[in-house]
């Protein structure tokens, strides 16, 4: 068994570790591909040190096989393909309000406990998703962030025919606007990286480029002036923040997707004045991964496009350093299982 150990100061330990036997209630995989995410460039850069306990083994994007079973664990056999809902909810608080998956003792698995980017991993079951037999391994790598997207586009409501705004075309961005597209929605996405617009387009998107052009003025026109009905702030900056409240029409919805890790200006003057609604977004529920692996499965979204570079795992420092240096990229993948 091979595992990359995240050691810190943007540094990576390939090194054999031990297979361990699964603990009652979780399953060992033997992990296919694991996707590099967002968090875990942060990761890289130095952020959250202080939910890991280094060196240790991050990532959860992951398509796997089951290798073994823990005592207890029924519905699931060795050999079969799934996909990992990366949450483990602690004890309930009364604030949380029922929803578990943004518990306030909820840990997240690859950050707050061990991670993917190993070629075995031990689970607790109940977060598996089983992946059908035509969708491959690959594929079945982008689930996780594929969830994220349904997750957003569920909870900003998005109807058939309405016009949706993605601010920023990051991989999830992206997704965001596939999935809004998939759904019957009018789609627009921002993004001033002409690689990713390039690549947006490819798919059959219609992209605005902010840096050339007035975006209030391409959503009017995009609109028929009506302007958008839902809006996802996905890119992360200050701009993308004062955009969102500009383009979205009265009684809009504003989905929050990007993490803003400090405070910035909002225009609630908007939001009175137009009675917008703002809608935070974090992470995912069993439905919405069910649902992003209906469409990974249908073959209907171009999900092969987002895939930039597929490496061995024993690659995972390369990686990170072609990630920062090419910020057009899209999906980065550690094969585990060579």
């Amino acid at each position: 068994m091979q595992a990359a150990y995240y050691t810190g100061n943007q540094e990576f330990n390939i090194q054999p570790a031990t297979i361990q036997p699964p603990q009652p209630g979780e399953v060992q995989l033997r992990v296919a591909y694991c996707g590099v995410c967002g968090t875990d460039v942060h990761i890289y850069h130095g952020a959250m040190a202080h939910r890991l306990r280094l060196p240790q083994v991050i990532g959860h994007e992951v398509s796997a096989e089951i290798a073994a079973l823990g005592e207890g664990v029924t519905g699931w056999q060795i050999g079969d393909r799934v996909t990992v809902r990366p949450l483990q909810p602690g004890a309930d608080d009364p604030s949380d309000n029922g929803q578990r998956h943004i518990g306030k003792n909820l840990t997240f698995i690859g950050i707050d406990s061990p991670g993917g980017m190993q070629s075995h991993w031990n689970v607790p079951a109940h977060t598996l998703h089983r992946l059908p037999e035509n969708l491959s391994l690959k594929l079945g790598a982008l689930i996780e962030p594929l969830a994220v997207a349904c997750h957003d586009v569920r909870l900003g409501e998005l109807q058939a025919g309405e016009n949706a705004v993605v601010i920023g075309g990051g991989p999830i961005g992206m997704l965001i606007a596939l999935v809004a597209k998939h759904k019957g929605a009018h789609v627009l996405i921002s993004e001033p990286n002409p690689a990713r617009l390039e690549l947006a387009q490819a798919m059959g998107l219609t992209t605005v480029n902010p840096k050339d052009t007035d975006l209030v003025a391409e959503v009017e026109w995009f609109t028929n002036e009506a302007m958008a009905d839902v809006v996802f702030e996905v890119s992360g900056v200050a701009a993308g923040v004062q955009a969102m409240t500009n383009v979205a029409r009265a009684r809009g919805r504003i989905v929050m997707v990007a993490i803003h890790a400090d405070p910035k200006p909002v225009d609630l003057f908007r939001f009175f004045w137009r009675e917008l609604r703002l809608i935070g977004a974090r992470v995912y529920e069993p439905e919405d991964f069910e649902q992003a692996i209906q469409l990974a499965a249908s073959g209907e979204l171009p999900l092969d496009n987002l895939i930039t570079q597929v490496s061995p795992l024993t690659d995972a420092k390369r990686v990170f350093e072609t990630i920062d240096a090419n910020p057009a990229g899209m999906k980065y993948m550690l094969q585990c299982d060579v």
